[in-house]
């Protein structure tokens, strides 16, 4: 195909080029005109929201527009998901048969995070070390060097087998612990072919992880990815939870302890220093731990005796830890500089990591004491259920979307964003997308929004149970939990109840543990030992099974036919709004003079509807029910923005 003949008509026209490859191929408004608008944006330079529904076929929308732009301009373009499923549909359908019907005329790559990558170096530094090194047995280094000799990628997603955290960190390729071409592996090397391969593509597929670490990373004069002149986001509803995280502090007490055992563990004398001789190291790593045990302990009692939602304040308690990680960091420093002129300088770059490390621990625990931004909240997580991360420290912005314009806004010339949920209402205009753009510093745009292709009136039936009592009502959860038994019978299964917090979940699978074995249902549970995507693979296995799940199942999941039939939401998304993130955004739009309800809980919680809503119907054939079992939404005024925001549907009030 010659890049003259890249045109949108060309591609999605009745008569176009999409036509000759599908026999029933019909055109689709939306999809054509998503691909013009985002052409204009690009060509204009503008950035562009555009909110497209099920079956719009957005993905080929962009992709085309990436296509021709990447062409005809000679540049690349980045785009970005959030979800692994996504991006996977991208790289291996959706990139593969537009570059089968536009014939070839591109070279597209996925991008990964470096942590994806074996180290080819570090491996063999592993096995040589390994008896001092590592707990594991030498079967587990000798198995991967096995799988090394052979994989084409070095991806640790290639094995049939889960690698322990141990092996892991020590052989996994890393910034700050990498040779680059004074390594012997260089041109070996997975992660630098991968960066080689990138560098020659048109079009980048990321996540939004790389995407904000790339971004960061660009204001110090580096990056992670090659440089792309244009921007696409998909499932950009995200960004603003991921530009949270990336923008924020995470310290746990299993981080400090891990980061410790793996130079030193006094129980089984393992370590990385534990052959090396360095004993006055050694020492230090034990005082760091007695540091630590003590910090954190300090921590824990704090929070137990105020109580409260863990959010702190300045110096909450004294810091007795930051001193020894300092004191060990620069004790390896030293042994480094010792060192320096031997022939084998592997141990000087595994030390060097430590230290960087050390150093990231102890910025983050101080910063995290300091308060030292003033525009974050701050504030403990303490599980009693984990053991692997007890008391956690955590920081986010209130306002992520100032970090947000500033690096990817500001600096982009086009930005292209869309999700099937960006609006909170089903205007055309602004207003609909207001929400979202102020969330995530997006001020000069155009906007599009398009509803989905499919006859949602007649292959949907929303029940609203209109007398339940309000949430908070002690008689709630059991009555909810009735409810929930007369629409699994209804369509035999085939359900997700969806919740908000793990804790209604327990509650209710407890509830009704008896009942889904008396009457054969699969019952599946979201948070216990089996992972998300082996739950939604039995799940789509069985067509009598019911999903109970929470937050990461409200979106992202793509379930058509039958095998779900029905979508149960069990209570209103609103976030916790005494979350110490929640509690201290409704303090700053207090004190800006705003409803903190109207302009931030609300739409927040519409938004989440909409994708919970969204799960039922994936195909123009799917059909289904879904149950509101929160009267709210007919009972208070602000309901009627819940039903404004979704694809209008058949609703019947139900009543006791």
């Amino acid at each position: 195909m010659k890049t003259e003949d890249i045109n949108i008509e060309n591609i999605f026209g009745n008569q176009g080029l999409l036509a000759d490859y599908f026999s029933d191929y019909e055109e689709r408004p939306q999809q054509l005109q998503m691909a013009k608008a985002i052409e204009d944006a690009i060509q204009s330079r503008q950035h562009f929201a555009v909110e497209a529904g099920t079956g719009v076929g957005k993905s080929f929308a962009y992709l085309v527009c990436a296509i021709k732009t990447a062409v005809t301009q000679k540049c690349k373009v980045l785009i970005s998901t959030f979800t692994i499923t996504l991006q996977e549909q991208l790289v291996n359908k959706d990139i593969p048969f537009l570059a089968k019907v536009m014939g070839g005329c591109f070279n597209a790559s996925l991008a990964r995070g470096r942590n994806n990558f074996l180290c080819l170096r570090r491996l063999e530094f592993a096995r040589r070390k390994q008896q001092g090194l590592l707990d594991a047995s030498m079967d587990e280094l000798l198995r991967l060097n096995a799988w090394a000799s052979q994989s084409k990628e070095g991806i640790f997603t290639e094995l049939d087998y889960a690698l322990s955290t141990q092996v892991l960190n020590a052989v996994k390729s890393e910034h700050g612990n990498c040779k680059s071409r004074k390594c012997k592996y260089f041109n070996q090397c997975f992660y630098w072919k991968n960066r080689r391969r990138l560098e020659t593509s048109d079009i980048i597929v990321a996540n939004h992880a790389l995407l904000f670490s790339d971004l960061a990373l660009r204001q110090e004069g580096v990056s992670v990815l090659p440089d792309y002149k244009y921007l696409i986001i998909d499932e950009a509803h995200n960004i603003e939870n991921v530009a949270q995280e990336h923008f924020g502090i995470d310290l746990s007490q299993w981080r400090i302890n891990f980061l410790l055992h793996s130079l030193y563990n006094p129980v089984t004398k393992k370590g990385f220093l534990a052959a090396s001789g360095h004993t006055p190291a050694i020492e230090l790593v034990k005082t760091c731990e007695k540091d630590a045990k003590k910090f954190f302990e300090s921590v824990r009692k704090w929070l137990d005796k105020n109580g409260g939602n863990g959010r702190i304040r300045k110096n909450f308690v004294e810091d007795c830890l930051s001193g020894s990680l300092r004191n060990l960091r620069l004790a390896l420093n030293a042994i480094v500089k010792q060192n320096v002129g031997e022939e084998d300088d592997d141990e000087n770059y595994e030390l060097a990591r430590f230290s960087d490390l050390l150093k990231a621990a102890q910025d983050d625990l101080q910063n995290f004491l300091a308060c030292s931004k003033t525009s974050d909240v701050y504030w403990v997580e303490v599980s009693e259920k984990s053991l692997r991360n007890p008391v956690t420290l955590r920081s986010a912005p209130i306002d992520p979307g100032i970090e947000i314009k500033k690096c990817m806004f500001d600096k982009i010339e086009s930005v292209i964003l869309t999700s099937a949920t960006l609006c909170c209402g089903r205007g055309q205009g602004k207003d609909g997308f207001g929400y979202f753009a102020g969330r995530v510093g997006l001020e000069k745009y155009n906007q599009l929004k398009l509803g989905s292709p499919f006859n949602y009136e007649n292959q949907v039936t929303m029940y609203i149970e209109s007398d339940m009592p309000a949430p908070d009502d002690s008689a709630f959860l059991s009555i909810a939990a009735e409810k929930i038994k007369k629409y699994v019978q209804q369509t035999n299964g085939r359900a997700f109840v969806l919740f908000t917090s793990f804790q209604m979940l327990e509650a209710t699978a407890e509830m009704l543990s008896e009942w889904f074995v008396k009457n054969d249902y699969d019952v599946l549970v979201h948070g216990g030992s089996i992972d998300r995507t082996e739950l939604l693979k039995r799940f789509k296995l069985d067509r009598k099974s019911v999903l109970l799940g929470t937050d990461s199942f409200w979106q992202g999941v793509d379930v058509p036919g039958q095998a779900l039939s029905n979508v149960i939401i069990v209570k209103l998304p609103f976030a916790v709004p005494s979350h110490p993130l929640i509690e201290g955004r409704i303090e700053h739009l207090r004190s800006q003079g705003q409803n903190p309800f109207y302009s931030y809980q609300l739409p927040q919680a519409i938004i989440k509807f909409k994708q919970g809503f969204g799960r039922l119907i994936r195909s123009k054939t799917d059909s289904g029910i879904i149950v509101i079992l929160d009267s709210r939404i007919v009972q208070k005024s602000y309901g009627r923005e819940f039903f404004s925001a979704i694809e209008k549907c058949r609703v019947e009030l139900v009543s006791d």
